[in-house]
């Protein structure tokens, strides 16, 4: 009875047509699954949202052991081995400053990098690498 009154009482966030909290797996099954069946992404799982809570932890630049701590993972070798994955737009980026300083020999002063002139050749080059 008490947990009758609790389910019509409550102010649930994700409420069910009677009023009570909806069940992890029925969000999952009918809701969050068929969303990314129509947008194409593939399978889904809660898992997934860890996953992309970390890489997005991890693009904004936040300590790994932030990260770690967040997740609550024992290792921090979970969180980066499993978890976070390395972004295009840094892996882009780190390619990039090694095209400039390889081919381009634009190595300045104490080794800072300087902007080159030919920033075409730059990204001709970086489309036909296969590391990007």
């Amino acid at each position: 009875m008490k947990a009758q009154r609790l389910h019509r009482t409550a102010d649930w966030v994700f409420a069910n047509d009677a009023g009570g909290p909806r069940w992890q797996e029925s969000i999952l099954q009918g809701h969050l699954k068929p969303a990314a069946a129509r947008a194409g992404t593939g399978i889904i799982g809660w898992h997934t949202f860890r996953h992309t809570y970390s890489t997005i932890l991890r693009s904004a630049g936040v300590d790994i052991k932030v990260q770690q701590e967040l997740l609550r993972h024992a290792t921090i070798q979970s969180t980066m081995n499993v978890y976070t994955q390395a972004i295009s737009e840094q892996k882009r980026a780190a390619n990039t400053q090694l095209v400039e300083m390889v081919l381009f020999n634009k190595a300045g002063r104490n080794g800072v990098v300087h902007e080159f002139e030919n920033r075409r050749a730059v990204d001709a080059s970086l489309r036909r690498s296969s590391w990007s």
